[in-house]
C-alpha cells in the first residue's frame, strides 16, 4: 500500500467517507516519514478535495492519532468525510471570515498571520510558505493553528513549492510533538478550506485555508488535559499561557528523539 492509496469505506447519505493510508508500514508515523513521503500525502489530500468537492459543500479531512484520542488502528491514516451541508464549525468559521472581510476588506486569518508574525511570541515555526503558532484562542495546552502565508482558500490551489514546504513544515512540528514528551504524540487534526460543491464559484475570497491540530498531552506522555466539570459547563480554563506553549515547542529539537537515540547509541559502541 503507497502513501496514497485510498480506501473507501462508502458512501452513506449525506456524507461519503474514504481512509487515507499513509504508509505501508504500521509503526512510522507522519513525523518518521521522510519529506517526499509527506509530500505524496499533500498531493493526495489536494486530490481527494477535489474528487469530491465536485459533488459535495465541505469535505473534512481529519486525523485521529493515537488511543487517546480514540483511534483504534495503530497503521498511519487519517480520515475523509464529505457531507452535503455546512457543519457547525465550518458556519462558525465562515460568519467570523465574512464579517471580518466586509469590514475590513481582507481575510480574517492574513490579517491574524501578519500580527503573529509581528508579534513572534507565539510563533512555533514560519518558512518561505507557511506560519505554525499557538493561537491565542487555543483551549488544548499546545493546540497550534498552521497557515499559508498566501491568500489561499483550499488544498488544490497550493502550488508545487508551498506542497514542498507544507511537507516540510509539518515533519518538523510533528517531530517537536514528538519531542516534547519523547513519545508518539497524540492529536487530532483536520484542514478548514472553502466551501466547494455548487458553489464553489461563488465568492470565498474571505476564506483562508487553515489546519487545527488539537492534542491533549499536558505534563507528560500519560498525562492528559481533560474538558469536564467547569470547562465543559461553563469556560474553558488554560493550563499554560499560548506564550509559554509556542516557547516550549519552538525551543525543541527537529530531529526526532527516535532518531536522536539511536545516533547516541552508535557514538557509544563506537
Amino acid at each position: 500500500m503507497t502513501p496514497t492509496t485510498l480506501c473507501v469505506l462508502g458512501p452513506c447519505a449525506p456524507t461519503e467517507s474514504k481512509v487515507m493510508c499513509f504508509h505501508p508500514w504500521s509503526d512510522v508515523t507522519l513525523p518518521l516519514m521522510s519529506v517526499s513521503e509527506i509530500r505524496a500525502v499533500v498531493d493526495a489530500w489536494a486530490s481527494v478535495t477535489e474528487e469530491l468537492g465536485a459533488q459535495y459543500p465541505w469535505v473534512q479531512i481529519f486525523e485521529n492519532k493515537g488511543a487517546m484520542m480514540g483511534c483504534s488502528n495503530p497503521h498511519p491514516h487519517c480520515q475523509v468525510w464529505a457531507s452535503s451541508f455546512l457543519p457547525d464549525v465550518a458556519q462558525r468559521e465562515e460568519r467570523s471570515q465574512r464579517a471580518f472581510q466586509c469590514q475590513h476588506g481582507e481575510p480574517l486569518l492574513m490579517e491574524y498571520g501578519r500580527q503573529e508574525l509581528l508579534r513572534k511570541e507565539r510563533l512555533v515555526l514560519t518558512s518561505e510558505h507557511w506560519l505554525v503558532l499557538v493561537p491565542y484562542w487555543a483551549v488544548w495546552p499546545f493546540q497550534t493553528l498552521l497557515l499559508p502565508r498566501r491568500h489561499v482558500r483550499r488544498l488544490p490551489e497550493l502550488t508545487a513549492a508551498e506542497r514542498d514546504d507544507l511537507a516540510s513544515i509539518m515533519k518538523k512540528l510533528l517531530t517537536k510533538y514528538d519531542n516534547l514528551f519523547e513519545t508518539s504524540f497524540p492529536y487530532s487534526m483536520g484542514w478548514h478550506g472553502a466551501p466547494t460543491g455548487s458553489e464553489v464559484k461563488a465568492d470565498w475570497d474571505h476564506w483562508q485555508l487553515h489546519a487545527h491540530y488539537y492534542p491533549p498531552l499536558l505534563r507528560s506522555a500519560t498525562v492528559r488535559k481533560f474538558m469536564v466539570g467547569y470547562e465543559m459547563l461553563a469556560q474553558a480554563q488554560r493550563d499554560l499561557t499560548p506564550e509559554q506553549a509556542a516557547e516550549r515547542l519552538r525551543t525543541l529539537p527537529e530531529v526526532h528523539y527516535c532518531l536522536g537515540q539511536k545516533d547516541r547509541k552508535t557514538t557509544s559502541i563506537a
